[in-house]
């Protein structure tokens, strides 16, 4: 499809279909928030899990699972269309409830996040892509930061919720039949209610630019993760920062209450952390006007020093600031990591591309999940913190040293040359 289409694309022109996909990334949020404060105490003192590696191995099944499925969830919202993908994400989370209330062993738990990872794969790529599709070129950090911001908000709200819920009355079933409710809502507004927008991305594509469309599959994936420079920083500082998300998902509830933190308290500590997500709407869109690079870096060096801090302070107060500390670093790099592969793709392999990205970041759970659980089980609880906050700034000069900026108006960053227009006796690049 030309360029020349009448389909005009912006968040206005569009304010309807993208505050229902605001609303159902809200919801993407609260089904993994729900699990946040809650899990993890649960398994140790519900269940009786007294191995913290056995503990994160839930988090391990969920975070390659979601990895795997967002590598294929944006090739098929480019093959079948947003829709349907996203439904199907919905579809699968609405046995997690029933298996949270009624698990009599912590492997059932495990299995149920092997579905929440599906869930989370499928109903926040396809809430990214349409957001993007609807937007436009022109508000395309603005567009992310909003997605990140109101699904990180549905975190940190499903994490403190299910922790007022069972300090009110128990670990389980009282916090699962709120996650329940959430999810079947939002299975029929995806049903309902959501229309299909894969057509305003092809929108935008030029029939006169051609020569970066259309990659196979292979060559996107190549592309996206060592082909380009650019590119490989974005996807390896995406990777080390969702260590980050694990330890607050992990380590953070067992370390505070091992500190003798209640379990409302600790839910409120991991919820201002994802709180400090919603700036991503400011952050975002300051990308838009500065360049994505800086607040990158930023972001890098302040998560990574407030996870670093939590261990050497002590107090619920002093807790409390250094969890907002790190969740501003994360507002700041996140929302920005994820638009540089929606700059340097084509709007023909885009979603694929962002696919690729979201990959290697969401593995990191999985990566980070044993590094973590190891660290906790054979050193201390405090060694996870550690490890986290070191590889954050390592991660973080990575991306000091090898990223360009992809900002199409600030950009220094060029793609590698398709083969077919390299010199001749040139060596073919990926």
């Amino acid at each position: 499809m030309s360029g020349s289409s009448d389909l005009e694309q912006g968040i206005r022109e569009h304010l309807g279909q993208f505050s229902l996909h605001v609303l159902l990334v809200f919801a993407t949020g609260l089904t993994i928030g729900s699990e946040r404060a809650v899990v993890p105490v649960l398994g140790r003192d519900v269940l009786g899990v007294t191995s913290l590696f056995v503990i994160g191995s839930f988090v391990v099944s969920f975070g390659f699972v979601k990895a795997i499925l967002n590598l294929y969830a944006g090739k098929w919202g480019t093959e079948y269309g947003r829709k349907p993908v996203l439904v199907l994400g919905w579809a699968t989370a609405l046995p997690l409830p029933v298996i949270l209330i009624f698990a009599p062993s912590w492997g059932w738990i495990t299995v149920g996040n092997v579905l929440l990872g599906i869930n989370q794969a499928l109903t926040w790529s396809m809430a990214i892509n349409a957001k993007i599709d609807l937007a436009g070129p022109d508000q395309r950090g603005l567009a992310v930061g909003i997605d990140e911001a109101f699904g990180y908000t549905g975190v940190a709200a499903g994490a403190w919720i299910t922790g007022v819920i069972a300090g009110q009355w128990s670990l389980r079933p009282e916090p699962f039949y709120f996650l329940a409710v959430v999810v079947v809502l939002a299975f029929l507004i995806a049903i309902f209610l959501i229309e299909e927008t894969v057509k305003y991305a092809q929108a935008e594509i030029d029939d006169e630019d051609h020569h970066d469309a259309n990659l196979p599959f292979v060559d996107v994936v190549k592309r996206a993760t060592y082909g380009d420079r650019t590119l490989f920083a974005a996807a390896q500082a995406g990777h080390i920062e969702k260590f980050v998300d694990t330890l607050f998902w992990l380590a953070v509830p067992l370390y505070l209450t091992s500190e003798g933190l209640g379990i409302a308290a600790v839910g409120f500590v991991v919820g201002v952390h994802s709180a400090m997500y919603f700036l991503q709407i400011a952050t975002g869109g300051l990308a838009d006007r500065i360049g994505r690079r800086p607040p990158v870096l930023a972001g890098m060096f302040l998560a990574g020093g407030g996870v670093l801090g939590m261990v050497l302070v002590s107090g619920y107060l002093p807790w409390v600031a250094l969890s907002a500390a790190s969740g501003l670093g994360m507002a700041l790099l996140y929302p920005n990591l994820m638009t540089v592969p929606g700059d340097a793709a084509h709007p023909t392999w885009r979603a694929a591309g962002m696919g690729v990205y979201r990959m290697w970041r969401d593995s990191g759970y999985g990566v980070g999940a044993i590094l973590i659980g190891l660290a906790m089980e054979f050193v201390t609880v405090e060694a996870a913190f550690y490890l986290t906050g070191l590889l954050m700034i390592v991660s973080g000069a990575i991306v000091y040293l090898l990223m360009e900026e992809t900002h199409p108006e600030f950009g220094t960053h060029e793609p590698p040359a398709p083969a077919t227009e390299q010199p001749t006796g040139a060596a073919p690049q990926d």
